[in-house]
């Protein structure tokens, strides 16, 4: 199934891979009020949906979303709870980037009408998509649900140091069986390089609302730190520097060890 920005890739696999954040796709009314195109796409999750083209080779069901997150962020509580409270973070339709830059003109905010707009024709139709695909792999067994996502390394507005490559969530244990949590981190640690459970990242909305481990379904988040395939610069960003250009060499180990984790989740889905 496809429109012109929600792509459904149906799979056989007990295994969903969604991609929230990797749209750029912003509507032009929209655009016009933001401050710039480039702050407007600063904050997606660069070429993950590329990053792991694989998935369907491993039978994998995918859910992606063209829309920028800077429209609506279909990772988000639709309510507007914060998912870290005390902590900063963005809203369902942000009004600034993750480095605190205003998105918007002054007084072009979306208003709360436009949110609940833009919440109908694009969070609802992308959920629907995600539980259209549960229920139908669902009916073979257990399924899992793995949210992709990535960030930059470095963004002190957000968490202190520099983040790990890996950086896995199961909301403290409550959205997938320990088991599948644990044949991720093991399938991390193989690799050598970082990682964390439950750190800055602990599973968002996504993960959160469908992970019901106790009816068979398992969600959890993997939110990798971006240089792991691409060139993470250091500094402050601006256009020329940022996005730097998916790097096939850089991102070829990363896809052999996402190639297992992914391999590790429908495993555990199939003897779950």
């Amino acid at each position: 199934m496809s429109t012109d920005w929600l792509t459904v890739h149906e799979g056989d696999a007990p295994l969903i891979v969604a991609f929230p954040h990797t749209g750029t796709d912003i509507p032009a009314d929209i655009e016009a009020r933001m401050v710039s195109p480039w702050l407007a796409r600063k904050d997606a999750d660069w070429w993950v949906d590329r990053l792991y083209d694989f998935a369907a080779d491993l039978g994998a069901t995918t859910v992606r979303t063209a829309i920028s997150r800077s429209v609506i962020d279909v990772n988000r509580d639709p309510s507007g709870v914060s998912l870290y409270p005390g902590m900063t973070t963005t809203g369902l339709c942000p009004v600034e980037t993750f480095d605190g830059e205003p998105l918007y003109q002054p007084g072009q905010e979306p208003t709360e009408a436009e949110i609940a707009e833009r919440r109908a024709t694009f969070f609802d139709p992308y959920h629907a998509a995600v539980t259209a695909q549960i229920g139908r792999l669902r009916a073979s067994g257990p399924v899992v649900l793995y949210d992709a996502h990535s960030i930059r390394s470095v963004v002190p507005r957000l968490f202190e140091g520099e983040l790990p490559l890996f950086n896995i969530g199961d909301n403290g244990g409550v959205t997938c069986a320990p088991e599948l949590s644990r044949a991720v981190e093991a399938a991390c640690a193989v690799t050598g390089w970082t990682h964390v459970l439950n750190g800055r990242f602990k599973g968002g909305w996504t993960t959160r609302h469908y992970g019901q481990p106790g009816a068979g379904i398992h969600a959890i988040q993997m939110e990798l730190a971006d240089r792991g395939y691409m060139l993470d610069p250091e500094g402050a960003l601006d256009e020329a520097s940022w996005p730097s250009p998916y790097d096939p060499d850089r991102a070829e180990p990363m896809r052999e060890h996402l190639r297992a984790i992914l391999t590790a989740c429908a495993d555990f889905a199939r003897k779950a």
